[in-house]
């Protein structure tokens, strides 16, 4: 997972980056809460760690910056030393999905992560997985649409199988290279911008087809499976 992790202490973030990069994980690090909000203005993450004191704003005031600014459920995660039951609740209550108190234990909080997840992609460990007129097969490593086997380069199935399983989230750029081509891929952007344009075309990702693929300015791209009712007149017909 590309991980955000929100700890003003560098030393212990230091620690936690090595655990979570250690077991496959991405992490970057922000020594302040607006230094992450900035970035999530931009860059689009699987998870966020977040540490409730820090030098300039509150973690739960990230919290609720996120929840009402990011247009996909990101799982969240207090890791702080605040262990007041009612600090707990209100984190929970306003959107946190995990909550623990410091001082962590390295197994631990990698079962949570792991936990949290899993949790987010519920549904797509299948062989099989069916959104809209496409099927992902990754037993035989395939795509079809409306039935028909679409041929595709190793990085353009990659990229589909990505952008598929991630229907309806904003995708930053940076997110889809680490993805994609590995976080060490020393790639120019116009790369990620070239296989959208491939695989557009190659699996009819367009509104006659129930699905609209945009690029978001300043940001990355967003693909959405469009249901019938939400199709244009014109096209919902028939």
């Amino acid at each position: 997972m590309r991980i955000a992790l929100v700890e003003d202490d560098a030393q212990q973030a230091e620690l936690m980056k090595m655990w979570l990069d250690e077991t496959g994980h991405t992490t970057q690090i922000f020594l302040a809460g607006k230094d992450c909000i900035k970035a999530l203005s931009h860059e689009s993450f699987d998870l966020v760690i977040i540490d409730w004191q820090l030098p300039d704003i509150n973690g739960d005031q990230v919290l609720l910056w996120i929840r009402e600014h990011i247009d996909w459920l990101v799982p969240t995660m207090f890791v702080t030393g605040r262990n007041n039951p009612q600090d707990i609740v209100a984190a929970l209550e306003n959107g946190a999905d995990d909550y623990m108190v410091k001082p962590v234990q390295r197994n631990e909080m990698l079962a949570r992560v792991t936990a949290l997840g899993r949790r987010a992609n519920a549904g797509n460990a299948s062989e099989q997985l069916s959104i809209g007129n496409v099927i992902i097969d990754s037993s035989k490593h395939q795509l079809m649409v409306n039935g028909v086997a679409v041929e595709l380069t190793g990085k353009e199935y990659e990229l589909s199988v990505f952008m598929l399983k991630h229907t309806g989230r904003i995708l930053s750029r940076g997110h889809i290279m680490e993805s994609v081509w590995g976080r060490s891929a020393n790639l120019n952007t116009r790369t990620v911008d070239t296989h959208i344009s491939r695989i557009r075309k190659k699996l009819g990702l367009t509104i006659d087809n129930g699905w609209r693929l945009t690029a978001i300015y300043q940001h990355g791209y967003r693909l959405e499976h469009i249901e019938q009712d939400e199709m244009p007149a014109q096209q919902a017909v028939g």
